[in-house]
Formats: structure tokens, C-alpha cells, sequence
């Protein structure tokens, strides 16, 4: 990491290196953001971590097939060098997200949140969000197990990024049901 440069865990993800595509050192990526198009174009700059240092990579060619973005990066001309960056996660700092509507949220602002009842009974911790847009589940671990509880604004009826606190006011039985004492390996993160 250069001076400067923010550190890693203060970088939001947008995406994942799913494996290279042709022989000119692209790859294609699985995005994380709302916004792909606009986060992944020519010019843009992301950040992967290899082993302990913080590497920027910018775009020099991009576009999309079936969805997901076909990216090129300064310096990567051969398929040897896509192979090189694996399955890598790709970051960009906080300051440069776009500002969300009223009600939205980015998932980095919900991870840690507290969860409560409007009671004030405590339920734990947000420690992912899985799924996208009105599909969107907060993974919250409390009391030995983790509970799925939707994102929804009937649901959640107070999110507190600011704060660091989301109230639910769940229906009879949502929480038992949606209890798990598993570990969470066995859920894909979307």
C-alpha cells in the first residue's frame, strides 16, 4: 500500500475476480455493487490484496456479457497474468460510493449494527447481508446461532447506520424460524 492509499478494510467490495477470459489477460468479474456499469469502465481504479500488500488496478478495457463485466487491467497482457490474480476481491474506498436514495443502504453500513426489538430485547449482531435489492437478508449472530431476518421496511423499522442500531419488530415466530445453530459456510453469500 502506497501512502496515501486507504487501508484495506476501510475499502467497500464491489466485485470478485471470477476467472480470466481469453488469452489477453482480462477477466471476467462477479459484481457486488448496484452499480457495475458505472463502477466498472475505463479509467477506474480498484484495489486487490495480494498476500500483504494493497495493489491498485486500473481499468483499460471493459465491457459486459450476459451481466457481469469482461475488465482489463493496466500492466495484464497475458492470460498467465489474469490467472495470477485468482479469485481476488476487488475494493474501492468508501469516499468514492455513490450517494444512495432515502431507505437504501450500502451493505458495509449494516455489517455490525446491533439488532434489537422496539422492547429493546437484544437480538445481536449483523455480520453479513445476503441477497440484493427487496431480496436482502440481514445475517445477524446472536445467543449461539445466527437468524435471517429480511431487510424490509415492515420488518426493519428503524436502520441507524449513524448510530450503528437497527430496530426489528419481526412477525410471531420469524426469528425461530429463521434460526440457524449451523455454521454459515453452508449459505452462499450472494
Amino acid at each position: 500500500m502506497k501512502v496515501g492509499e486507504p487501508a484495506w478494510q476501510e475499502m467497500a467490495v464491489v466485485g470478485r475476480v471470477a476467472r480470466p477470459h481469453g488469452n489477453r489477460g482480462h477477466v471476467i468479474i462477479d459484481p457486488e455493487t448496484d452499480f457495475p456499469k458505472e463502477r466498472f469502465k475505463t479509467r477506474s481504479v480498484l484495489f486487490c490484496r495480494r498476500g500483504d500488500r494493497t495493489d491498485a488496478l486500473t481499468i483499460t478495457a471493459a465491457r459486459f456479457q450476459r451481466g457481469r463485466p469482461i475488465v482489463g487491467f493496466e500492466g495484464m497482457s497475458s492470460i498467465g497474468a489474469a490467472e495470477d490474480l485468482g479469485t481476488t476481491e476487488l475494493r474501492v474506498p468508501i469516499e468514492t460510493l455513490q450517494s444512495l436514495p432515502v431507505g437504501t443502504f450500502y451493505q458495509h453500513d449494516l455489517i455490525g449494527c446491533s439488532v434489537t426489538t422496539p422492547a429493546g430485547r437484544a437480538i445481536g449482531r449483523v455480520i453479513a447481508v445476503e441477497g440484493r435489492g427487496t431480496e436482502s437478508r440481514l445475517v445477524v449472530s446472536g445467543a449461539g446461532e445466527e437468524i435471517l431476518i429480511p431487510l424490509a421496511e415492515e420488518i426493519c423499522v428503524e436502520v441507524d447506520v449513524t448510530g450503528r442500531r437497527i430496530v426489528v419488530q419481526p412477525p410471531d415466530g420469524l426469528l425461530e424460524l429463521n434460526a440457524s445453530t449451523g455454521k454459515r459456510s453452508a449459505r452462499r453469500r450472494i
